[in-house]
């Protein structure tokens, strides 16, 4: 009896990709889409896109898998899609945007100056979420359309988040998964439900509780394709759109990440280290554990801002000459450069990169650092110092929230583009002292959204099940015990207390960057 089929669409920064998954995992059809323009910045800072770009993208490679596979189209018994997150759209009364949607990476900012209540102001800077707290605010995309596009708030009806949009174009139902809510909306995430409306956190993202959306557990059918959209995609009219997660909790349970003694890295634009969870705890104090996709777990997070972005930096910025090398010996750049790093020894010779280009909201003043230049260093110790950074901030996050939480991780899975370099899990899992596995594909995030169809409808009886069967591992890097305590030496003693010595040296450059002096 052949395998039933869920279509699977990825939406991503940079890409997109539509799949259709088995109930083994593995990929009978893949169509991907490198957006040529992935965002537009009218100012800059700002990155938005077109309401439309992504559903278009959508129905582009739909109708081409569609069409490939019209002899498989009765196996095809659900659609699923995983998207990136905290990316918003403003709808009228008619479900019709009112402007560009504003991506996860805008860097606009709302004035939080005299915004949220003097006396709720007081008890933040009490217990130290002051500088935490306008960060948040100022980052709220509904915060500053409220201040600087009133008459658009003024006709917004719902502000939702693209996947509910994409739900509303497929099925005419505007609901979304609880697990997709990941971003500056006023989010109850320890009870997964939207905040009440005197919660003492709701200042600062106040979006009112009538402009939020219906939401719904994961796995729960969010409507049927309709006939318009199946006109437009090619998908069979009729078949239901399960509810699933964000691409980033999707890829958490692709990887096999349900268990509390694992965790995910995410090697992608922004590098995340998750962990998998039943009892909630705050990752970082006031920074919350986000609603996971099996509906009885939660994803305490660690967040590298720019992590893997900063390999396409370095590439954009020092390796134009590497580029046209690369292209000679017909190898793609990161390949060509990894050939260059696989032999430098841990530590870069004694360069250290904090990788902060990008400030997070627990340390909105950080910047990013890199000391330790001698005469020896050529632009490839940088480059390794770079992906060496990133390892040493995500080891740092697994500290904290090992601490935080009394849970103990004994096994890494890599995702991402990243993951697809050996060099980079190989010196991941020296930098942590644990295994880094790999699965069959890095399409984790569409195994994991495919997953929870299946399980939806009942071929597998739970996310253990559906595991054992769709996920496979590849490959395992072992740590290098060498290596290992050279990163530990080098986190001991110098990484781990860069960021408290620089705080007062970043907190002035700050001024800087912003226009001031």
């Amino acid at each position: 009896m052949e395998q039933s089929l869920v279509l699977t669409f990825d939406v991503g920064t940079q890409s997109a990709r539509c799949l259709l998954v088995n109930e083994s995992g593995d990929f009978e059809d893949k169509e991907q889409q490198k957006y040529k323009v992935p965002y537009l910045s009218k100012q800059p800072g700002w990155a938005e896109q077109t309401p439309d770009f992504y559903f278009n993208i959508i129905a582009e490679m739909s109708k081409k898998v569609i069409e490939r596979n019209a002899d498989k189209l009765d196996r095809i018994t659900a659609v699923c899609l995983t998207c990136i997150r905290d990316t918003v759209l403003c709808l009228d009364k008619d479900k019709r945007p009112l402007r560009d949607i504003i991506l996860w990476l805008d860097e606009r900012e709302a004035d939080e100056d005299g915004q949220i209540p003097a006396a709720k102001r007081a008890l933040f800077s009490l217990v130290g979420m002051g500088e935490s707290v306008d960060m948040i605010y100022r980052a709220s995309t509904g915060n500053w359309i409220m201040q600087n596009e009133p008459e658009i708030w003024a006709k917004t009806d719902k502000y939702v988040m693209l996947p509910s949009y994409l739900n509303y174009l497929l099925t005419g139902e505007l609901k979304d998964s609880v697990a997709n809510m990941i971003g500056h909306v006023p989010f109850d995430y320890k009870n997964r439900r939207w905040m009440k409306p005197g919660a003492l956190t709701r200042c600062v993202c106040n979006v009112p509780s009538e402009k939020l959306c219906e939401l719904v557990p994961s796995g729960e059918v969010i409507g049927k394709i309709t006939k318009d959209a199946s006109e437009k995609t090619g998908i069979p009219m009729g078949l239901p759109l399960i509810a699933t997660g964000s691409d980033k909790g999707c890829e958490t349970i692709g990887m096999s990440v349900v268990k509390s003694n694992r965790a995910a890295i995410s090697f992608g634009t922004t590098s995340t280290l998750q962990m998998a969870v039943k009892k909630y705890f705050e990752p970082q104090p006031y920074m919350p554990a986000y609603p996971a996709v099996p509906n009885d777990m939660f994803n305490p997070e660690f967040e590298v801002y720019r992590g893997f972005w900063m390999i396409s930096w370095f590439i954009e910025q020092f390796a134009a000459k590497d580029k046209v090398d690369a292209a000679e010996e017909g190898v793609c750049i990161e390949r060509y450069l990894d050939d260059k790093i696989k032999d430098i020894e841990a530590g870069s010779g004694g360069l250290i990169l904090q990788p902060f280009w990008t400030p997070g909201i627990t340390n909105p003043n950080a910047s990013g650092a890199i000391i330790g230049f001698s005469d020896f260093h050529t632009r490839y110790h940088l480059y390794r110092a770079i992906i060496e950074g990133i390892c040493l901030e995500l080891y740092h996050g697994l500290v904290k929230m090992q601490k935080r939480s009394s849970v103990t991780v004994d096994e890494l899975y890599a995702g991402g583009g990243g993951s697809s370099s050996p060099v980079v899990c190989q010196i991941a899992a020296d930098v942590f002292g644990l295994p880094v596995h790999r699965i069959q594909t890095h399409e984790a995030s569409a195994v994991g959204c495919a997953m929870v169809a299946f399980i939806s409808q009942g071929v597998y009886g739970s996310y253990e099940d559906a595991i054992e069967h769709m996920v496979h591992k590849k490959d395992v890097f072992i740590p290098n015990e060498e290596n290992h305590r050279t990163y530990m030496k080098i986190y001991g003693k110098a990484y781990s207390h860069l960021a408290s010595r620089l705080k007062p040296i970043e907190k002035y450059l700050h001024h800087f960057q912003t226009g001031g002096h």
